[in-house]
């Protein structure tokens, strides 16, 4: 019998964080904090996914002694987006964070971002199920 593999869906945490590439280092960092989040995605007018903004990005600004006060985010962002649709498994999902050395995935529907998965959710899945559904 073949075993079900669990969506991404049932573990993505919705209401995903968002930053324009327009907005300032310090409001994204704000935002980091406010939210108590590690990830940002950047969106562009249609809200479509762009960029991501992390807390290593930060640190790569923060280490820069030439930054500005008004420096944006599209300065520090990692322009590739590395997505992962609702539809997918955990499986697929570790698979592409492992092959791209990401720690946070923002995973898609139809109409664009709904959600985010990080290697701390599949972690605390793991542990709890003995990843019995990623196989």
């Amino acid at each position: 019998m073949e075993q079900k593999r669990t969506p991404v869906a049932r573990l993505m945490t919705s209401g995903v964080h968002t930053v324009t590439a327009d907005e300032t280092v310090a409001d994204a960092a704000t935002r980091l904090l406010e939210q108590g989040v590690g990830s940002l995605v950047v969106v562009d007018g249609d809200d479509q996914p762009v960029g991501m903004f992390t807390t290593t990005d930060l640190a790569e600004f923060a280490a820069d002694t030439a930054a500005g006060d008004d420096v944006t985010v599209s300065k520090y962002m990692t322009e590739r987006v590395v997505t992962i649709s609702v539809r997918d498994s955990l499986s697929d999902a570790a698979a592409r964070m492992l092959g791209n050395g990401i720690h946070h995935l923002p995973v898609t529907d139809d109409d664009g971002v709904v959600g985010m998965l990080s290697t701390m959710d599949l972690t605390a899945h793991f542990s709890y199920t003995g990843g019995s559904d990623m196989v």
